[in-house]
This record gives C-alpha cells, sequence and structure tokens, in this order.
C-alpha cells in the first residue's frame, strides 16, 4: 500500500481520535452539574482553553473502520487511555485512603463504548494475586493500589463479548514476578478465546492483517508486556519487538521534538509495524487536560510524524480522554 499522503494521514487521525462526535440530546446546553445533562452527557467546560462556559457533552470517538474498511491493523489509529484504572473518585479496596495520581474520570467499560480502544495497565503482585497500582520502584503498596487486575479484565471480556467487530489491545506495565500468574489471569477472565497468538504477529515491520481477518480468526486482544521474559515463559508480546514508541511524560508533550523510548528502536525504523504515540505529561492535572488535548495533541501529533518518517501514529495515548 502506497504511504498515506501528509493530508490523508491527517484526515485519518481527525478521524479515529479528534473528531468526537456529540450525542444529539441535550449536547450543547448550558449545564452546572452532569445532573442537568442526558442520559450519557457530561457537564464540561475548558477554561485553560478559553472556553468558560459549561455545557452538555459527551466524547464518542469515530472508529476508523467505520470509515474506511478493509484495511491492514497497522493502517489505522486508536485511541488509547494511559492508566486506564487510575480513575478519579474510584473507591479504595483496601480500606486504607488512597495517596497518588489520577489519569482518567471514567470506568474502562464506558472507556471501551465511548471509542477507547487501547488500555495502559500497571500491574503489581500484591496480596498474593495481580493488582492494578500507581507505585514507584517496582512496589504496590495498599495506598497506591486501585482494584485486582481481573475485574478490569473481566470488563473487556465482556465488552468483546457484547461487540464482536471490536478489537482491543492492553499493554501492561509489568512488575508481576510470580511465574505463570499473568497468563493464568487471562485464562481466569476467559480472555484467552480472543487472544492473539504470538507466532501470528508481524516482525520486521511486516504488514499485520487486515481488521476484518482479525475479527473472522477472533484475533481480537492483542496483550503486550514491558517484561522480555515473558514472551518466551507465558506467550506474551514483549512491546518493543513490535511497536516503536515516544518518549512518555513532558518529554513526549514538548512540540519541538519527538524522542523514541529507550527501550524503542528510533521512530523512523522500520524493524516494527505499530507505532506508539505518548501524549501525556509526567503529572497529571485534569483542568489542564482540555488544552493538551484539544490544542498540543494535534501539534505533537505532526512532530512525531516527521519523526517517525512520515508514518501515522496507530495508537495515541492520552489523560482524561474524555476532555477536549
Amino acid at each position: 500500500m502506497a504511504r498515506l499522503s501528509c493530508r490523508r494521514f491527517l484526515l485519518s487521525l481527525h478521524v479515529a481520535l479528534l473528531l468526537l462526535v456529540p450525542c444529539t440530546c441535550q449536547v450543547g446546553d448550558s449545564c452546572s452539574a452532569a445532573r442537568d445533562c442526558g442520559v450519557g452527557l457530561y457537564c464540561g467546560d475548558c477554561a485553560a482553553a478559553g472556553r468558560t462556559r459549561p455545557s452538555c457533552i459527551r466524547d464518542l470517538a469515530i472508529q476508523p473502520t467505520s470509515i474506511v474498511k478493509g484495511l491492514p491493523f497497522n493502517r489505522y489509529s486508536w485511541l488509547v487511555t494511559h492508566n486506564s484504572f487510575s480513575i478519579v473518585g474510584e473507591p479504595s479496596r483496601t480500606g486504607v485512603e488512597r495517596v497518588t495520581f489520577y489519569n482518567q474520570e471514567d470506568t474502562v467499560t464506558n472507556q471501551l463504548r465511548n471509542g477507547v480502544r487501547g488500555l495502559m495497565l500497571d500491574m503489581y503482585d500484591f496480596g498474593g494475586d495481580v493488582w492494578l497500582c500507581h507505585s514507584l520502584q517496582g512496589q504496590c503498596y495498599n495506598f497506591t493500589a486501585f482494584e485486582p487486575a481481573i475485574d478490569t479484565l473481566k470488563e473487556v471480556e465482556a465488552f468483546l463479548s457484547e461487540n464482536p467487530t471490536e478489537i482491543v489491545t492492553i499493554f501492561i506495565e509489568d512488575y508481576v514476578h510470580a511465574p505463570m500468574r499473568l497468563s493464568k489471569l487471562f485464562t481466569a477472565a476467559d480472555l484467552m478465546k480472543y487472544w492473539y497468538p504470538i507466532s501470528e504477529m508481524p516482525t520486521s515491520g511486516q504488514e499485520w492483517p487486515t481488521v476484518t481477518d482479525m475479527v473472522t480468526k477472533n484475533h481480537r486482544l492483542l496483550v503486550f508486556t514491558s517484561d522480555a521474559s515473558k514472551e518466551s515463559s507465558e506467550g506474551i508480546a514483549y512491546q518493543w519487538s513490535y511497536l516503536l514508541e515516544n518518549e512518555s511524560g513532558d518529554p513526549g508533550i514538548d512540540p519541538s521534538a519527538c524522542p523514541n523510548r529507550k527501550e524503542s528502536q528510533p521512530l523512523n525504523s522500520r524493524s516494527a509495524s505499530l507505532f506508539m504515540q505518548n501524549y501525556f505529561p509526567t503529572i497529571p492535572v485534569e483542568s489542564e487536560a482540555c488544552k493538551e488535548n484539544s490544542v498540543g495533541l494535534p501539534q505533537m501529533v505532526q512532530t512525531c510524524y516527521a519523526a517517525a518518517g512520515n508514518r501515522i501514529p496507530n495508537y495515541i495515548a492520552v489523560n482524561f480522554y474524555m476532555v477536549i
């Protein structure tokens, strides 16, 4: 397939991620709280970008496959939530008040229903199980833990079961050291029936199969881990063997450059056919996210597009995905 032109690239990106279409019920009406808005809507503004009048909003990302069908998986762009589990207002499951940063404002189920197709999950050994946790130095604490990972994975299973043509990708920041614990986790969540096997993952920058073929085979769950040893021991794909990725945190939102993450090959390398673009600050600030996502992100996409040798990002990861 010929390389996408810049114009087509921008169209693809906007369709996939940035043109968020509102529902018809009460959208744009003034509001003072979520209760003023219809079902599925919330009350929001963007003071950071000068929009100070709250109105009823619902962000629903258009799926690119609804616009252009039949392309290889690596020819589309998908919306990803950074720390998908780190949800504002999520009650403590340990009985201890949580002390950590938050990155999203909506449940994982709603993220998926609203068009998110990639989840970043930090998994840790904790309490004899695998937990989702926001922590430091590979150790989960009762004041940084969110919930057992299986609870979130069951949300993914329910979504895939209810939506038989959708594909979801999970990126695991992996601090799980107990042998075979991750593979047992995905088995317990009944997700192996959707598993995309490593043996069929393209290498050396080759094209992925079409989305249609992946759906036909029911290979609708891609799982990548940051732990290289898990590829041979548990059959979970090592992320940077298949993806290129820019630096996360503050270096990933500086529009003057788009450096690659140290684990990744250079972004203009053709050694992998998927490209992940991180776009979120090191310290998340919800009140600034609307400006970041609606003003800064398009600029950074252009920078990373050039740095990646005129390659569209297949995944774009953001904080507070509903805020734009």
